[in-house]
Parts: structure tokens; sequence; C-alpha cells
């Protein structure tokens, strides 16, 4: 587990005419950094997005339908987990949730079923000075985007 990253288990509230799901309040704990804008994106099977992290915006996700293969990695120096990199499912046939991950945390994702749609908050407006792009397959990660299987 990367220090900062949080997972918040959503609720679900069925009935016959299909269900309700509450994301975040702003009363949440892991929304105390407050929400900025909120994002839509749709990406189809196979697709690959990473890497990609904030000098100071914290960033949550939640995938509305399809099925993505999450990995952080920790670029904090001064991080007890720096360096570190975590991976998990999220979507479709997984627990309802949102996770949050903190500036730093460079963030990356693999469409496994799609097509994807992920909203996504950030605690601040986009601002391009803010971006920190790193090329997926960045030899200090080390990450395999195409067979991420093999190294979980």
């Amino acid at each position: 587990m990367i220090n900062g990253v949080e997972f918040k288990e959503l609720i679900t509230y069925p009935d016959h005419r299909g269900y309700f799901r509450e994301l975040l309040r702003n009363s949440d704990h892991t929304a105390k950094e407050g929400i900025g804008q909120i994002s839509h994106s749709l990406v189809h099977a196979g697709v690959v997005k990473a890497w990609h992290a904030h000098k100071n915006q914290t960033q949550w996700n939640y995938v509305v339908s399809g099925t993505i293969y999450v990995a952080l990695h920790d670029l904090r120096e001064t991080s007890s987990t720096f360096g570190e990199t975590m991976t998990f499912l999220s979507g479709s046939n997984q627990k309802s949730s949102i996770y949050k991950f903190p500036n730093g945390v460079a963030h990356g994702y693999k469409c496994v079923e799609g097509p994807m749609n992920i909203i996504y908050f950030t605690s601040g407006e986009y601002d391009l000075s803010d971006e920190i792009r790193i090329k997926h397959d960045d030899i200090n990660i080390g990450f395999d985007w195409i067979n991420p299987f093999e190294i979980i």
C-alpha cells in the first residue's frame, strides 16, 4: 500500500428501478482536500494511459463501467513508500469503490474490459503546470503494461 492512497467502499441502494450509489460528499474524510473539477473519460479495451501525476492536486477515481488494471507509483522522495508500485483492479465485477491518490503519486491504468467509463475528481482545476507526465515504459518505474498481470 502506498502512503496516502485511500479506498472508499461505496454503498449501493438497489430497487426494482435500478440503483443509487453516492460517490463523494464534501464532508467525507477522503474529500478533505476539496473538489475543484469533475471530469469523465471513455476508454476502449486494451488502451493504456500511463503515467500521470500532479505536483499539487489530489485525485479520486470512480470506474462507472468496464474494468481497469490500475498501477500507482510513489514519486515522492520524502515518502516512506517512495519508489513503490501498487496494483489493483477497479470497475465492473469488483467491489464498488472510489480510490484516491495524493499529489506526487503517478497513476496509470490499462482498460481490460471496455469500453470503460471513468469519472475523476481533482482537488483543483485543470492546470498544465501541475501536470507530471512520464512515458508508460519509463525504466525508472519498470512496469510492464503489455503483460501487467504477470507482476502482481
